[in-house]
């Protein structure tokens, strides 16, 4: 796979797509699915986003790896449509994985228990 100037594709993509997706908030819904799951709110939008994670999973465990990744960007578009009704953006999301970088999961794990607890 390549991008259009014959390079590799990289994740700057994920930016450019939610930058698409913001646009889209003013769009018609009737022209564009994006404005329409805005219109339908974040209920909708969540509940999609499950069901992409669902066949993202599904596809992983029982088909092909070309299927995981058509699901998986199903999976990053309708993720990036929530983070964008909600006001996320996603250089937040950036900050928080490079925070974690080079932590033990277990680590994360266990402070996470710990601040849910003194709350």
């Amino acid at each position: 796979m390549t991008g259009t100037d014959n390079t590799l594709p990289s994740a700057a993509i994920l930016e450019q797509m939610f930058a698409v997706i913001a646009e889209r908030k003013t769009a018609d819904p009737e022209s564009s699915y994006t404005a329409r799951l805005y219109a339908k709110g974040i209920k909708k939008i969540a509940q999609k986003l499950g069901e992409e994670a669902v066949e993202t999973v599904v596809a992983a465990v029982a088909e092909s790896d070309e299927r995981l990744v058509r699901e998986s960007a199903d999976l990053l578009y309708h993720l990036m449509v929530l983070w964008s009704a909600k006001g996320v953006a996603p250089e937040a999301v950036w900050a928080e994985l490079e925070r974690r970088f080079g932590t033990s999961g277990l680590a994360v794990k266990e402070a996470r228990k710990k601040n849910n607890s003194s709350e």
